[in-house]
């Protein structure tokens, strides 16, 4: 059955909107897929559209079409980052393409074409840089060679612009489209020439803007919500209300006799509804009566968690720590005197809370899985799927929709909510299965930001600088080996520069509740806690916090530091005056190989503080798509203000009490800042963008706050209820 002969379907599937083949130049696809809508139309994999076209003789990343459309395919996954347009960038740059005539589609998972897919820790940019570059200069280097074969001139003779070819000194020209066959017979170099920075005239403008505006304004954008099938069932899961709880019994008579349920059964998960629609699913989940075994389950509050890490950091637990930093003679040894100055911080867990919650379609049919999904591990999520539905990774075709949001949750190394959806489409064989997870699913089921609990101890030189530090961290941990990531952000810090003595030490609990990549995750407490010590530390000796970093940075050698402390403190006006009861704050944090500065003005009004303006400085390498790191930017100041002021999952006897948005409440658009974004030029390879905006905003506003009342902020949210 095909998507278009489903009547009232909103996004039918039509020859118009995929245009397979075109043109075979000695057996080689060169027009591998077009499209006339700029992005992929979902649904089509369980419909018989296939995967993905093989490469065509442009590589992987490229389809050129005989109307001179050139569509990038995009491994990576778009989850509201808008990295679709920086990729993209980087091919149409080294092919000198028409940026108002290229396109973006979305791959499927497909490994052998792609390598792994994974979209995490803001590497794409920074991933795909050689690659990308690579291929459209390999690409225009056969247009090239084409162009001179046609017209019998030299290579070095041809020119390339705005998707056409030209040999200046004939005033000869001819575009992609007119070339293409031609092109298509060229050998790509194995060593494509890279232009000069120079000699760029996309990369580093904003001409670079997002491609999918358009769709997401008018509606048209496709989610995994959106997707509808001929014969797809809805499926909700009740999962335990705690954390290790298990399925007892349960009774599924009341459900069964809601109009539209057509199946109750336990999984590994918790029990299954499956319905004909959304409603019916939810009114059966909701006749069901479960009883859960919590033998095994979390069964403690937030506040004894927060009572056992403490113990923990202190050395009164049965947690053999692990050591993440270690310099100076014995370090284990040494003991710190009475004037060493102690530093606590406590942060709770964080929900990643997207607009789109979890979910999925699946379609077992034997030995062949189709998934749509919007899944940032895609290759990951291929092998779970094979495992689950007992079948070969390469016969799981997943076809990956950009998410409406992500922040780390549907990066699991688990896949979670992907595996949980095929084992509802095993007991259904043959038809596919939504499953949605509600607001209060995912915010009662987990995979949050880890509670976290640390303690520094140090003593100072008589030149006011860290001579000995001890820090220790508590946190669960979010890799099956070791858990750097907690430490990441303190691990080598600037701030050790003047220690003759450091030992670090990281305490990892294991207990039911489930922990997950959050964005910038280690950093985003980590940026908090040192740059809240040195501003403490700062006013301790009488420097100005400014001042006092300088010089830490330059013992330290840490010069890429310097340069946007030195641009933040000009931007923002640091040091001069401001209205009564307004005062600046500072912090400055590196992470994901970016280096990012902000100062926040900020004043107390009824106990609670108000930001009004932000400053930041940003050096992120060579910037791509100046819009869209301005853009990072401001969402990663908003996401890590939002979770500063309110964001805290808590548990009581085991069970979350944050639901919904009704309690975990976020930022509203009044309380947005006024940002200021200033990006360093730079030469240097790109650096990561879409998390490094997220650490310093807390501490920032915490340092402004130690400004106004002196007063250390001690945990997290500035606004605990």
């Amino acid at each position: 059955m095909t998507a278009a002969s489903t009547p009232g379907r909103r996004f039918a599937m039509t020859r118009r909107r995929m245009i397979l083949g075109g043109t075979l130049v000695g057996g080689a696809l060169v027009v591998g897929y077009t499209a006339t809508h700029p992005m992929q139309v979902a649904g089509a994999i369980l419909q018989g559209g296939g995967s993905d076209p093989e490469p065509s003789v442009f590589g992987p990343f490229i389809r050129i079409a005989q109307d001179g459309w050139v569509t990038i395919v995009n491994k990576q996954h778009e989850m509201g980052q808008g990295i679709h347009a920086g990729l993209a960038a980087m091919v149409a740059e080294e092919l000198d393409a028409n940026w108002d005539r290229v396109r973006v589609i979305d791959a499927h998972g497909n490994f052998r074409a792609y390598g792994a897919q994974i979209t995490a820790g803001s590497g794409s940019v920074a991933g795909n840089w050689d690659t990308l570059r690579q291929a459209g200069a390999a690409a225009r280097a056969m247009f090239v060679a084409a162009a001179a074969a046609r017209w019998n001139v030299p290579a070095a003779a041809i020119a390339v612009r705005d998707g056409v070819v030209m040999h200046p000194s004939s005033r000869r020209a001819a575009s992609f489209a007119e070339l293409l066959a031609e092109a298509a017979r060229q050998t790509p170099p194995e060593q494509p020439v890279l232009k000069a920075p120079d000699a760029y005239r996309l990369i580093g403008t904003d001409r670079v803007r997002r491609k999918d505006s358009a769709p997401k304004s008018h509606g048209t954008q496709l989610y995994v919500q959106d997707v509808q099938l001929p014969g797809m069932l809805t499926a909700l899961v009740a999962h335990s209300p705690r954390f290790g709880g298990k399925l007892a019994r349960f009774d599924a008579s009341n459900a069964r006799r809601i109009s539209g349920v057509v199946g109750v059964f336990a999984i590994e998960t918790g029990v299954a509804v499956v319905a004909e629609t959304m409603f019916a699913a939810r009114r059966g989940r909701d006749a069901l009566r479960v009883e859960w075994d919590d033998s095994a389950a979390e069964m403690r509050s937030s506040d004894e968690l927060n009572r056992y890490y403490q113990d923990a950091a202190a050395g009164r637990t049965e947690l053999e720590p692990r050591r993440f930093q270690d310099k100076g003679d014995d370090p284990e040894a040494a003991a710190f005197g009475s004037d060493a100055i102690e530093f606590v911080m406590d942060f709770p867990y964080l929900a990643h809370a997207p607009m789109e919650t979890m979910n999925c379609v699946a379609q077992v049919n034997g030995w062949d899985v189709k998934i749509v999904s919007a899944s940032q591990l895609p290759t990951v999520d291929q092998v779970h799927a094979a495992r689950v539905a007992l079948t070969l990774p390469g016969k799981v075709d997943i076809e990956v929709l950009p998410a409406g949001g992500s922040f780390g949750r549907r990066g699991l190394m688990t896949s979670d909510y992907l595996v949980e959806c095929l084992r509802v489409a095993k007991r259904v064989e043959g038809r596919p299965i939504k499953l949605i997870w509600t607001r209060e699913d995912e915010m009662a089921a987990g995979c949050f930001r880890p509670m976290v609990h640390q303690r520094a101890w140090i003593e100072l030189g008589a030149d006011g600088f860290p001579a000995r530090w001890r820090h220790h961290i508590v946190a669960q941990s979010l890799l099956p080996v070791g858990n750097d990531v907690a430490s990441e952000g303190v691990k080598d810090s600037p701030y050790f520069a003047s220690a003759t003595l450091v030992d670090g030490k990281l305490f990892t609990p294991d207990y039911p509740v489930t922990v997950s990549f959050w964005r910038s995750v280690g950093h985003s407490y980590n940026g908090m806690v040192m740059e809240h010590i040195v501003d403490q530390l700062a006013r301790r000796v009488g420097r100005d916090p400014a001042d006092y970093r300088r010089a830490l940075y330059r013992k330290a050698g840490a010069t890429r530091r310097l340069a946007v402390l030195d641009e933040l403190c000009r931007k923002a006006g640091w040091g001069t005056p401001l209205e009564s009861g307004w005062a600046r704050g500072m912090a400055i944090h590196e992470a994901f190989g970016t280096v990012v500065g902000q100062v926040a003005e900020v004043r107390i009004e009824d106990g609670r503080p108000i930001v009004r303006r932000v400053t930041a400085v940003v050096d992120c390498g060579i910037a791509i798509a100046p819009d869209q790191i301005r853009a990072q930017m401001e969402g990663g100041i908003g996401f890590g203000l939002s979770a500063a002021l309110y964001g805290a999952v808590t548990l009581k006897n085991g069970i979350v009490q944050e639901t919904n948005f009704d309690r975990y409440r976020v930022l509203r658009m009044n309380e947005m800042p006024a940002i200021e974004t200033h990006i360093l030029p730079s030469t240097n390879r790109p650096t990561g963008m879409g998390e490094p905006g997220v650490p310093p905003i807390a501490p920032a506003v915490a340092n402004a706050m130690l400004a106004l009342t002196g007063a250390p902020t001690r945990k997290l949210p500035f606004l605990a209820g």
